[in-house]
C-alpha cells in the first residue's frame, strides 16, 4: 500500500490504486484461495516534500504540536542553536549560499490563510505566532486609504494582535498547548476569509511577501526572510550537515525518513488503524514487520500488536469487543506475523516475542552454505590477497567500517547517545570525571566491536544472551583502546547492563535504562550501513558470502549443522519464512548458486585469473597515480559476472548492451558503497570513468577480447554446477520446517544483484507461457519430456516445474508440510558427502527429500570427472540413503518422475533398524527428489 516514504499510515497510496481498486484484488486473491501478506514499516516515515502532516504540524508548532511525541527528536542537542528545534537538512548547497539565490521563497496561500517557506518541492511552515513579522508591513498601507474604523481594517489589525498573542511553541501547560492548536487555526480561517472579501488587503500581503524574499544579487535584501527562517522551528541546512547536526533519528542515514517513536501508545494506535481494520475485515490475513530491530522496545511492540491484532478480529468475528490481555494470552499469533529481524551467527529469536518467526535471511544463508567447499576456506583466502597483493581479515574489516559510518553517516546519533551518557556520568561523583570526548570515543569502540546488530535491554531486565554480548562488546573495544583509563569501558558496561542503576533514585533509574535502550536503537543502523552496506563491498573473498545476515568468516556449513538447525526452527520457529532471494539480496539465489561454485574449483579459477589480469591490465587508467579499476574492485567484478552473466546467449547487440549497462550501474554501485576510492557523498568522477570504461571493454565482443574468449567457457562450465545448485536449494526451501518465500521472477532462473538491479520488471507473461507449456505435459510427464527438461536446463523450466510440482504436493498434503516431523537421513557410499537426505513425517504419511551438492568434482568411479546433469549410477554408484526400517514402506514414488522405487533390506551384520535406497535409482532421470510414501 505504502513503500519506506509513507506519509499518512490511513490511507493508501493514490499512485498504486484506490480503495476500490483494493478490494478488487483481494477479492480476486479469495478467489483463488490466496491470501495477503502486507509488508508494514512502524519504525520510520517520510518527512520531505509536503505532503505528511504529522511532520509538517511539527516544524510548525515546534514541541507545541500534537505530534511533537510522534517522531523521535532530541530537542535539548549539545548545540545550543538547536535547542527546541529540528534540523532539516534538505538544501543542496550551504544556507546561506541557497538564500541568496533566491530558491528560498515565502508563500502566501489566501485561501488557506497561511505562510510557508518553500525550497523546491519540500514545504516548511511558517509559525503563526510569527505572522505579525509579515502583516505589519501592511497595517498602515491598509490603515490610510481605508480609514482606522474600516470593518476589514479592524478585522487585519485584530489577526495581527491574535497571532502575536499566541501561546509559544515552548508552552509546557498542556491547556496553553490546547489553546494555541485551537487558536491558530481559528485565526488562520478568519485572514484566509478576509483575504477572500478583501482583494486589497490580499494583494497587500504578497507585496509584503515579495518585499520580504529579497532579490538575487543583493544579499542585503534576503536579511528580513534570513530573520524570519531563524524564528522558526526549523532550522534549514545543506543536506551534509546531517551527518554531524542533526537531531531526530532517521532510519539508517536517510534524512528524509523519520523514526517514529511506536513505544508511545498514541503513535501506535494512530498508524495502525488502517491496517487493523483490514485485518479485522479479512482482507489481510498476515504482517511482515520491516525493520523492527529499530524500534525502542520491539517485544513490547510486538506484543501490542498481537493484542490489537486478536481483539480486532474477535470484534469482527463476535461482533463485540474481546480483553485484548485475555484474549492475547489465550490465543498466542492471532494472525501470521514475521519480522525482518537479521540473525547473526548464533544467535536466536527471542522465544518470548510474540511473532511466528523471521523473513527467511536466517535460512537464506543457512542453505547458501551448504553449496560452499569449507575445505577450500584457506585457499580461495590465498588466492583472494596474491590476486590484490594485499592481507585481508574480514573482522578487522568489519570493525573499521562500522567506525567509518560513525564518523561520517551517524556521527549526530553517536553525539546524542554520548551527551545523554554523559549526563548520567556527570550525576554521580564516582564517574563525574570522565569527560564528553571520552566517553565518546569509548562509545564508539564498544559500538564498533557489537558481535550482533542489536541486544534488547527492556526496563524488566537483560537476558543472559543480551548481557554476554555487551560484555564481549566491551571487552574486545577495551583491547583495542588506547585510552589511558580503562575504567571507563568498565562504567559503559555497567550502564549497558542496567546494574549500574541498581540501589539508586527513580531519575538514575530512569537515565540509564533510557540510554541503554537508545543505545540499541543505534547499533542495528550501524551495523547494517558499516558491514552490510561497506564491509560487504572491501572484501571478496568469496562474495555469494556477502550477503544480508550472513558471516563471510563461515566458510560452509555440513549436513549436520544444517539438519541441526531446521530441527530447531520446527521446535521454536515452525512457521518461519525461509527465503532465498529478496527484495534486500546482495546477489540473486541462482547468482550465489553459480558463485559458490568457484569454491569448488580453485585450482582453475586460479589460472584464469591470471589470464585476465594479465589480458585486462592495458585497459585500466591511471587515477592519482594508481591503476584504476584497483585490483579488488577487479576481483569483485571477475565473480560478478561469473555469477550474473545471461544463461541465454547474449546475439545481439542490445543484448550485449543491456547487459553491459546493468554491470556498469552495479559496479558504480559497489565501489561507492565501498567508500575507498569514490563514495556516495564525494564522487570521484575520474575513478567512476574508470570503472565504466574498463567494464564497457571488457564486455564488448570482438575479435581482440581475449577477455571474453577465456572467460566464457569458464562461466559456461560454472553455470551448469549452479543450476544444480540452484534447483537443490529451491527444493530445500520447499520442504524444509518453515514457510517458503519466493521473491518475484525466481520462478525461472534470475541473475539479478542488489537493487535497483533486483527491481527490474518481471517477464510474468513469459513466465505464464512457460507454465501453460509445463502443464501441458500432464501431471507426470513421460520420460521423453522430462529429458528435453534437462536438455535446456538453461531456459529456467526446470526449476519452474520442480516449484509446480512441490508446490502441488504442499497444497495436497499441508499438515505433512506445516506440523510434520523432520528426520535427518544417513547417506552411504563413495559420493556420501555430496547428498542431502532428510524425511518430512505427519502420522502415517511421509516424503523422502533428496538433493545433491558440491557438484563441480563430483567423479566417476574410475576417478574421471562426470558429465552432468548428476543422475543415474556413473554419477553416484553404490551411494545410497539409510531409512528407518521401522518407520518405511518398501516403496516411495517420484513426485518429479512418476517412478516407484523399491528400498532394500542392508545384508551388513547390526543393520537391522535400517534400509535402503540407492541414490542412483532416486536420481536415475531428475537431478533431484521429492519421494511420497506409498
Amino acid at each position: 500500500m505504502h513503500g519506506y516514504d509513507i506519509v499518512d499510515h490511513n490511507s493508501l497510496n493514490p499512485e498504486i490504486g484506490s480503495p476500490e481498486d483494493f478490494d478488487r484484488f483481494v477479492t480476486a486473491l479469495h478467489e483463488h484461495g490466496m491470501g495477503l501478506i502486507l509488508d508494514i514499516v512502524p519504525n520510520h516515515m517520510g518527512v520531505m516534500g509536503s505532503d505528511n502532516a504529522w511532520w509538517l504540524d511539527v516544524l510548525e508548532n515546534g514541541k507545541a504540536s500534537a505530534y511533537a511525541g510522534f517522531f523521535d527528536i532530541d530537542w535539548h542537542p549539545l548545540k545550543e542553536e538547536l535547542q527546541g528545534k529540528v534540523l532539516v537538512p534538505v538544501l543542496h548547497d550551504h544556507y546561506g549560499a541557497v538564500l541568496e539565490s533566491g530558491e528560498l521563497k515565502l508563500v502566501f496561500d489566501g485561501a488557506r490563510g497561511e505562510f510557508d517557506i518553500w525550497y523546491r518541492e519540500h514545504r516548511f511552515p511558517i509559525d503563526p505566532k510569527e505572522y505579525p513579522r509579515v502583516l505589519q508591513q501592511c497595517e498602515t498601507r491598509e490603515t490610510e486609504p481605508h480609514g482606522e474604523q474600516n470593518p476589514d481594517v479592524l478585522e487585519f489589525q485584530s489577526l495581527i494582535t491574535a497571532f502575536g498573542h499566541l501561546p509559544g511553541r515552548q508552552e509546557a501547560s498542556g491547556d496553553r498547548i490546547a489553546e494555541r492548536n485551537r487558536d491558530k487555526e481559528i485565526h488562520k480561517r478568519r485572514l484566509a476569509d478576509l483575504c477572500a472579501r478583501s482583494p486589497e488587503i490580499a494583494s497587500c500581503i504578497l507585496r509584503a511577501v515579495d518585499a520580504i524574499n529579497g532579490n538575487a544579487g543583493d544579499p542585503e535584501s534576503f536579511e528580513e526572510l534570513h530573520e524570519l527562517i531563524k524564528a522558526q522551528t526549523f532550522r534549514l541546512a545543506n543536506w551534509r550537515v546531517a551527518s554531524d547536526d542533526i537531531n531526530y533519528r532517521r532510519f539508517f542515514d536517510a534524512n528524509d525518513l523519520a523514526g517514529l517513536r511506536m513505544e508511545n501508545e498514541n503513535v501506535f494506535q494512530a498508524t495502525h488503524r488502517l491496517v487493523l481494520s483490514l485485518v479485522a475485515e479479512g482482507k489481510v490475513d498476515g504482517l511482515r514487520v520491516d525493520h523492527p530491530d529499530g524500534l525502542y522496545e520491539p517485544a513490547r511492540y510486538f506484543e501490542r500488536l498481537d493484542r490489537c491484532i486478536a481483539a480486532a478480529t474477535s470484534k469482527s468475528e463476535n461482533g463485540s469487543t474481546a480483553n485484548e490481555s485475555n484474549y492475547a494470552s489465550q490465543h498466542h499469533g492471532s494472525r501470521y506475523v514475521v519480522i525482518e529481524k537479521i540473525l547473526t551467527g548464533s544467535e536466536q529469536l527471542p522465544a518470548k516475542w510474540a511473532v511466528c518467526g523471521t523473513t527467511g535471511y536466517d535460512f537464506a544463508n543457512l542453505v547458501n552454505g551448504l553449496f560452499v567447499e569449507a575445505a577450500s576456506a584457506k585457499r580461495l583466502q590465498r588466492i583472494y590477497q596474491k590476486f590484490i597483493n594485499a592481507e585481508v581479515d574480514f573482522a578487522e574489516t568489519a570493525y573499521r567500517s562500522r567506525k567509518l559510518i560513525m564518523r561520517v553517516a551517524l556521527a549526530s546519533e553517536l553525539n546524542v547517545l554520548a551527551n545523554q551518557l554523559t549526563h548520567i556520568a556527570l550525576s554521580k561523583r564516582r564517574t563525574c570525571d570522565f569527560t564528553l570526548n571520552n566517553l565518546r570515543e569509548a562509545l564508539t569502540e564498544v559500538v564498533a566491536s557489537f558481535p550482533v546488530y542489536r541486544t534488547y535491554v527492556t526496563p524488566s531486565g537483560i537476558s543472559e544472551d543480551d548481557a554476554r554480548y555487551i560484555r564481549v562488546a566491551v571487552a574486545s573495544a577495551k583491547w583495542r583502546s588506547p585510552a589511558a583509563d580503562a575504567s571507563i569501558f568498565d562504567f559503559i558496561r555497567e550502564v549497558l547492563l542496567t546494574r549500574i542503576a541498581e540501589g539508586h533514585d527513580s531519575g538514575y533509574r530512569d537515565a540509564v535504562t533510557s540510554f541503554a535502550m537508545k543505545f540499541q536503537q543505534f547499533t542495528s543502523p550501524v551495523m547494517a550501513k558499516g558491514v552490510e552496506d561497506t564491509a560487504f563491498y572491501r572484501s571478496h573473498r568469496l562474495v555469494s558470502l556477502n550477503d544480508v545476515g550472513s558471516d563471510p568468516q563461515r566458510f560452509g556449513i555440513s549436513t549436520a549443522e544444517f539438519h541441526l538447525a531446521n530441527q530447531e526452527r520446527l521446535r521454536s520457529w515452525p512457521h518461519s519464512l525461509l527465503a532465498t532471494s529478496t527484495h534486500d539480496s546482495k546477489h540473486s539465489e541462482d547468482v550465489r548458486a553459480r558463485i559458490n561454485v568457484l569454491s569448488e574449483i580453485p585450482g582453475l579459477w586460479t589460472l584464469r585469473l591470471r589470464d585476465w589480469k594479465r589480458f585486462n591490465r592495458r585497459h585500466k587508467r591511471l587515477v592519482n597515480g594508481q591503476p584504476a579499476p584497483s585490483s579488488n574492485d577487479e576481483y569483485l567484478l571477475y565473480q560478478t559476472l561469473v555469477g550474473a552473466w545471461p544463461s541465454e546467449p547474449l546475439s545481439k547487440e542490445n543484448d550485449w548492451k543491456v547487459f553491459r549497462e546493468r554491470m556498469e550501474n552495479y559496479m558504480l554501485k559497489a565501489v561507492r558503497e565501498a567508500k575507498q576510492n569514490t563514495s556516495w557523498i564525494n564522487r570521484n568522477t575520474e575513478y567512476e570513468t574508470a570503472i565504466s570504461s574498463f567494464v564497457t571493454t571488457l564486455l564488448t565482443p570482438g575479435k581482440k577480447n581475449r577477455f571474453l574468449d577465456v572467460f566464457v567457457p569458464l562461466q559456461r562450465r560454472v553455470a551448469r554446477v549452479g543450476i544444480w545448485n540452484s534447483l537443490a536449494q529451491t527444493l530445500l526451501k520447499l520442504t524444509c520446517p518453515g514457510v517458503p518465500d519466493i521473491y518475484q521472477g525466481n520462478e525461472l532462473w534470475d541473475f539479478s544483484l542488489v537493487d535497483p538491479d533486483n527491481r527490474r520488471p518481471v517477464g510474468f507473461v513469459r513466465r505464464q507461457q512457460s507454465f501453460t507449456n509445463l502443464r501441458k505435459l500432464g501431471s507426470e510427464p513421460d520420460g521423453v519430456s522430462r529429458a528435453r527438461l534437462l536438455e535446456t536446463p538453461e531456459d529456467g523450466r526446470l526449476k519452474l516445474y520442480l516449484i509446480w510440482k512441490t508446490l502441488c504436493l504442499r497444497k495436497q498434503r499441508p499438515d505433512l508440510f506445516r506440523a510434520g516431523e523432520y528426520v535427518p537421513l544417513g547417506v552411504a557410499g563413495a559420493k556420501a558427502n555430496h547428498v542431502i537426505a532428510f524425511i518430512r513425517k505427519f502420522e502415517a504419511t511421509s516424503v523422502l527429500v533428496i538433493v545433491p551438492r558440491l557438484l563441480a568434482g563430483l567423479r566417476n568411479d574410475n576417478g574421471n570427472e562426470i558429465d552432468l546433469p548428476p543422475i543415474g549410477t556413473q554419477a553416484w554408484g553404490d551411494t545410497h540413503v539409510l531409512l528407518p526400517s521401522f518407520d518405511c514402506s518398501e516403496h516411495y514414488r517420484n513426485v518429479f518422475t512418476g517412478e516407484v522405487l523399491d528400498v532394500q533390506k542392508l545384508d551388513q551384520q547390526n543393520n537391522d533398524a535400517f534400509v535402503a535406497i540407492n541414490v542412483s535409482q532416486l536420481l536415475a532421470e531428475f537431478p533431484v527428489a521429492l519421494c511420497l510414501l506409498g
